[in-house]
């Protein structure tokens, strides 16, 4: 659907982490939204599996290497896998201390979710270190919030106020939607509003009317734990709305980490199908198998036990692990 508006997942669920991670280009210029990438560190009980590392060290190269050629990067919200930090931590975020946020934002123009307005503790503490780490790098430091940022002659990069990450009045805060729109083509870049929940981010697609979404979906894993089951049916109910009016969505993120998401999300797909649209994982999207690694935890440490030396070194303490890279 888009012809002049390039667009490449390079990390995400369905390719074996947690991140939203995308790099988009335009005849006008190239944007890395969103440059974090994590691993949970404990599910079902279990540390990541050697399966998992390999893949967040690859991706973690694919996105400095996207880097090297991005002139804007983008910060939706400051949670790890959205943006880098810059401390040492090889257990979840696989980044070496200063040197791996070096790579990412310097000399770059990045555009962040604003640190002081609609952000709830935690983030504003990340916030905080953020512009004091990672962003001392940048060329510069913008607030992106309900702002536009025009690039050559016909790219415009246009963020929406803050909308809840998740549900109304979530407690885990706010994150910022994108909106690329290089002439009549649009995409928009909507992470973490699972689903979305809440009407201000429904409302935000809607109206853009993009010919291309790219957008964090319904989190099923959490259902009864942190979500209700009542939220994650607004949820599927707005992404059904949503996938009849835009051609191409990429559904990824929080839905992928529960190994029965194709079940639940039957209804989306089967809606976007019945006007001729199409619903894809990242994977799907770049022609490769979904490789959806968490939540196939129990499986992979099953059918494919990591060594002693690995499972000696899951035994450390969680400092010591952090500054030590695990044998893989």
């Amino acid at each position: 659907m888009l012809k002049k508006i390039s667009v490449v997942p390079l990390a995400a669920e369905s390719l074996g982490v947690r991140s939203m991670c995308t790099f988009v280009e335009t005849p006008d210029v190239k944007i890395l939204f969103d440059a974090g990438v994590s691993i949970c560190p404990k599910r079902f009980g279990l540390p990541p599996h050697p399966a998992e590392f390999r893949v967040i060290e690859k991706i973690r190269k694919q996105i400095t290497e996207a880097a090297n050629k991005a002139e804007v990067v983008t910060v939706s919200h400051y949670h790890f896998d959205h943006h880098t930090p810059s401390y040492e931590d090889w257990l979840v975020n696989w980044t070496e201390k200063n040197e791996t946020a070096r790579q990412i934002y310097e000399g770059k123009t990045v555009l962040i979710k604003n640190p002081h307005e609609s952000i709830n503790s935690s983030q504003r503490k990340r916030a905080w270190f953020f512009q004091k780490t990672g962003g001392r790098f940048a060329s510069e430091l913008d607030i992106a919030d309900n702002n536009s940022f025009s690039f050559g002659k016909n790219t415009i990069l246009k963020f929406s106020e803050p909308v809840f990450h998740g549900f109304d009045n979530s407690p885990v805060g706010w994150v910022i939607i994108a909106l690329v729109e290089y002439k009549e083509e649009k995409l928009v870049f909507a992470p973490d509003v699972q689903g979305p929940m809440s009407l201000n981010p429904l409302d935000f697609i809607l109206k853009t009317k993009p010919q291309m979404l790219i957008v964090g979906g319904p989190p099923f894993y959490l259902s009864n734990v942190k979500v209700s089951k009542t939220k994650l049916q607004l949820g599927v109910r707005n992404l059904i709305k949503i996938v009849k009016e835009v051609p191409v969505t990429i559904l990824e993120h929080h839905t992928l980490r529960d190994e029965l998401w194709r079940k639940k999300t039957e209804k989306i797909c089967d809606a976007a199908s019945s006007v001729g649209h199409s619903v894809l994982t990242a994977a799907e999207f770049r022609h490769k198998e979904n490789s959806l690694l968490e939540c196939n935890r129990k499986k992979l440490y099953r059918e494919d036990p990591p060594s002693s030396e690995f499972m000696q070194w899951t035994q450390l303490d969680l400092a010591t692990k952090s500054r030590s890279k695990p044998p893989i």
